[in-house]
This record gives C-alpha cells, sequence and structure tokens, in this order.
C-alpha cells in the first residue's frame, strides 16, 4: 500500500512538473510577441519612475521634523549653558541651509553624471543601465532606512541621484525605443508621465503617514521592497545580461553635438521652464500657507496632492489631440507655458486651502501638457536630424528638470527672503508666458509628423541619421544602391531615398540598377 501510494505521489509530481513546463513553455511563446514585451517594458519602467519619484518627495514631510529632533537631542545633550542657548536661533538657521542642500543634492548630483549616463546607455543600451539604476536606489533606499545622522541621510539622497540618472534616462529612453510610432510613443511616454505625476503627488501624504505610525524607517523599508520587486521582474523578464539585440545598432550622436541642435535646445529650455513652478513652491508654499492662511498640517500635506487628477487629463487629452493632430504638438506645449504661467501668477492672491488648489490644478495641467507634448519630440527630432538611439536626447531631458530641481530648495527660498513670495510667482509666471512663443521654432518640426517621407525637408539641411533602427539592416542593403548614369536616385548615408515620390518615375526612365 505504501508503495502503491508513493507511486502515486510521484506520478501526480510528475504531471504537476510536467505541467509547469508547459505553463513555462508558454510563457517563454508569449514573450517572444514584441507586443508583449513592450508592454511588459512599460511596466517596469513605469513602476522604476514611480519610485524614483515617491523617493524623491517621500522625505518633504519626513526629514525636517526628524533632522529637528535630532537637533533637539544634541541640544539637550550639550546642555544648559546660557551660551548654547543663544545659539540656538543660529542652529535653526542652519538647519534650513541643510534641509535646502539636502533637498537639492539629488538634483545636483543628477545634473552632473546625466552627460555621462546618456553616452554609456547609448553604448550598451537601456536594459543594463536601468538595471544599474534600480540597483543604486535600493540601496539608497535602505541607507536613508537606517540612516541616523545628517551625513549618512545626504550620502543617501545624493546616491539617489545618481541612480535616478541611470533608471529614469534609460528609461525613457527604452519607451522611446521600443514604441516606433509617433501616437503609440506619445501614449506609452504619457502612461510613464502619469506614474511620475502619481509617485510626486502621493509620495508627501504616504511618507507622512507612515512615518506618523510607523516611524522613520517604514517608508523607506517599502520603497525598497517596490525597488527590489521590479529589479527581479527586470532579471526574469527583460534578461538583461543575455540580450544582444542591440549589438548591430548604430552609436548615438554624442550628447554635445544634441545640445548644439537649436530644436533640442528649445525643447529643453522648456522643459526646464515649465518645471520652475512646481519646483521652486515645493520648498516654499508650506510656510507661506501656514503663515498667511493659517494652515494646518494635514493641509500643507495634501496641497500638491488634488493636482494629479488635472494632471492625468493633461496627460489623457494631449495625447488624444496629438493622435489626431500631430502637427500641434508645439502648440500644446505653448499653451501649457501659458496656463503655468496665468496659474502662477494666481497663487498669492489665493486666501484659504479652497482657492488654492485652483492654480496648484492648472500648474500640474499645463506641465502635462508640455511634458506629454515635448518628451515625444524630442525623440522625432533624434530621428528626424541624428541616429535613432535615445540615451542621450533623454539625459539632456533629465538635464532640464534637474536643473530646476536642484534650483529650487537653494534660489527659491532666498528669493522669497529678499523679494517676497508674491515676486516670486509673478516672475515664474512670466517666465513661462514670455517662453512660450519660442516653441513656434518647432512649428516646422511638428508639421512633418504626419509624413515622414519629408524629413528631408527640415530646414535646408540634409537628414543626418536613421528614422527606425528596427529596420537598420534593410537601409544598409540599400545604402549601395545607385541608378545609372544621368538619372540617379540618390540614396542619403542612411540608406533611403533622398527623393522617394519619384522613384517609380525614376526606374521606368533610367533602367534597371545596379551596384
Amino acid at each position: 500500500m505504501e508503495s502503491e501510494g508513493s507511486t502515486g505521489l510521484a506520478q501526480s509530481a510528475a504531471v504537476k512538473l510536467s505541467e509547469m513546463g508547459e505553463r513555462t513553455k508558454q510563457l517563454g511563446t508569449a514573450m517572444q510577441d514584441p507586443n508583449r514585451q513592450r508592454r511588459i517594458v512599460l511596466v517596469i519602467v513605469c513602476m522604476a519612475l514611480l519610485l524614483d519619484n515617491m523617493l524623491y518627495m517621500v522625505i518633504v514631510p519626513i526629514i525636517p521634523e526628524y533632522l529637528a529632533e535630532l537637533e533637539s537631542e544634541q541640544e539637550h545633550a550639550f546642555a544648559a549653558s546660557h551660551s548654547v542657548n543663544a545659539s540656538f536661533k543660529s542652529n535653526k538657521d542652519n538647519l534650513d541651509v541643510q534641509i535646502g542642500i539636502l533637498f537639492a543634492s539629488k538634483a545636483i548630483l543628477q545634473l552632473l553624471v546625466n552627460p555621462f549616463t546618456g553616452t554609456f546607455i547609448d553604448r550598451v543600451g537601456y536594459d543594463i543601465p536601468l538595471l544599474i539604476g534600480l540597483t543604486i536606489m535600493f540601496l539608497s533606499t535602505c541607507i536613508f532606512a537606517m540612516a541616523e545622522n545628517y551625513a549618512t541621510l545626504f550620502a543617501a539622497r545624493s546616491l539617489q541621484g545618481l541612480g535616478s540618472a541611470f533608471a529614469d534616462t534609460s528609461g525613457i529612453a527604452m519607451i522611446a525605443d521600443k514604441y516606433t510610432e509617433e501616437a503609440e510613443r506619445s501614449r506609452a511616454l504619457g502612461i510613464a508621465l502619469a506614474f511620475i505625476s502619481f509617485g510626486s503627488l502621493v509620495a508627501p501624504p504616504f511618507g507622512g503617514i507612515l512615518y506618523e505610525f510607523g516611524g522613520k524607517r517604514v517608508p523607506f523599508i517599502v520603497l525598497a521592497c517596490i525597488c527590489l520587486v521590479d529589479g527581479v521582474l527586470l532579471l526574469t523578464v527583460i534578461k538583461p545580461f543575455s540580450n544582444r539585440s542591440r549589438e548591430n545598432m548604430p552609436i548615438g550622436t554624442p550628447i554635445y553635438r544634441l545640445m548644439m541642435d537649436p530644436y533640442i535646445v528649445v525643447v529643453a529650455g522648456a522643459l526646464t521652464v515649465c518645471n520652475i513652478p512646481l519646483a521652486f513652491l515645493e520648498p516654499t508654499i508650506a510656510n507661506w500657507m501656514t503663515t498667511t492662511m493659517h494652515a494646518s498640517e494635514w493641509q500643507v500635506g495634501m496641497a500638491w496632492l488634488p493636482a494629479f487628477f488635472p494632471h492625468v487629463l493633461g496627460v489623457y487629452i494631449t495625447v488624444k489631440l496629438a493622435a489626431k493632430y500631430p502637427n500641434l504638438q508645439w502648440f500644446y506645449g505653448a499653451l501649457g507655458m501659458v496656463i503655468i504661467g496665468a496659474s502662477s501668477c494666481i497663487v498669492p492672491a489665493c486666501k484659504n486651502f479652497g482657492q488654492l488648489m485652483l492654480p496648484l490644478c492648472g500648474i500640474c495641467f499645463g506641465i502635462a501638457l508640455v511634458d506629454t507634448a515635448l518628451l515625444p519630440t524630442l525623440a522625432f527630432l533624434v530621428d528626424v536630424r541624428h541616429v535613432s538611439v535615445y540615451g542621450s536626447v533623454y539625459a539632456i531631458a533629465d538635464i532640464s528638470y534637474s536643473i530646476a530641481y536642484a534650483m529650487g530648495p537653494i534660489v527659491a527660498g532666498s528669493i522669497v527672503h529678499n523679494l517676497g513670495f508674491v515676486q516670486l510667482n509673478l516672475g515664474m509666471g512670466l517666465v513661462n508666458v514670455l517662453y512660450a512663443p519660442a516653441l513656434l521654432m518647432l512649428r516646422s518640426v511638428c508639421q512633418m509628423k504626419p509624413s515622414y517621407s519629408e524629413r528631408n525637408n527640415l530646414l535646408d539641411e540634409e537628414p543626418q541619421g536613421l528614422y527606425d533602427t528596427i529596420k537598420m539592416e534593410e537601409r544598409k542593403r540599400k545604402k549601395k544602391g545607385l541608378s545609372s548614369a544621368g538619372n540617379c536616385v540618390p540614396i542619403d548615408e542612411n540608406g533611403m531615398d533622398v527623393f522617394r515620390e519619384h522613384r517609380s518615375y525614376s526606374e521606368e526612365s533610367s533602367g534597371p540598377e545596379f551596384s
């Protein structure tokens, strides 16, 4: 009887193993489907962006109070003389400076590292840099959880900037690479932007609640678990170290050459300017709300959360409009900057929390229009004017964001102290409105989007790069093709017919081609 039972168990185990093997085989077959692969890539990248922006903003309600507690403990430890008490005010002033530097350190390091990470991503592809970024962010989050002094917190915050420089740039570039059709690319980047927005806006209340009930470590442990899950998913599904699909890819245009492209410069400037109100208000609005409208702690913590919904609405509207009218991308960006400018000017006029929600929602709605319109435009500019490798161009985009967020915690407080909160908002609004007409320069680019075959008409220059990396091998085969004698059909350096519309006529009139 025992042998029969063990035989039955063995057979049952064999059947289960066979079923598991079959499911694994089916999963492997399903993973070969390009559409399924793209969706999984989008999920992995969105999780990475969500994590990075939650980690960026989760410290807003935690660190000031935690550092104040550390300062208070030191105050009591060194004790009770009159001279120590006299230095208390200066210590508080130093604490404000320390908080500003801590908040800005992530963006500053990200700004410094991005030119190198962009080039690295162009050389090795997108998978390995994304894994490096997730690994560094995991370490950073663990250090945050264990940190007991300012120096360790500063190291963790700076390390997060290094991880973001890898993960954010490679993630956005990977989406642009996987989604080559303009409408699909806009939709996928729009989804990524929605996750960025959700992470930034939900993190302060998330961190504040967990900090209140679980202590400083709990929010960071939760984020570290999310990072670990995303990294495992990347290793098991994408398999970055076994992926050699980009070995034959062209080398991307150097980042310094992209920075000299006037169209890319205009887009990068718009991304910086439109994010200045958000970057400058985040470190200053809490104190203004407390002093002018006597806002409670929960109101200060929840000030930005309602703005998530208009941000997602702005992404959705821009994606839908871009699908129908792709030649008006520049207009959507310009309109977004005008909305941001007007909303910034309204902020100081608000007298209570309910009124304040409206301009903050307007700022986030405008940022959604600008980002959703211009991030796909960067990829299109690289397609038509350079080589379709996207690491460096999205490193430039990340640099643009980092400039705004590096200046915010340091510059905004100084402006408020010297000029006032009203002047800060009026200045930010004016800068956005004045920059909006610069996007008219992109009109000639966006008008080409419905007809990629006319891409050689951009300015007076020859097209310089590949449009679609997937068809690179086909273009290489065509690259040798020249028509006979007088009526040749020229083919540019990318293997694409310069006068494609005259191809059939040329073939009829000039006879067979030869290499």
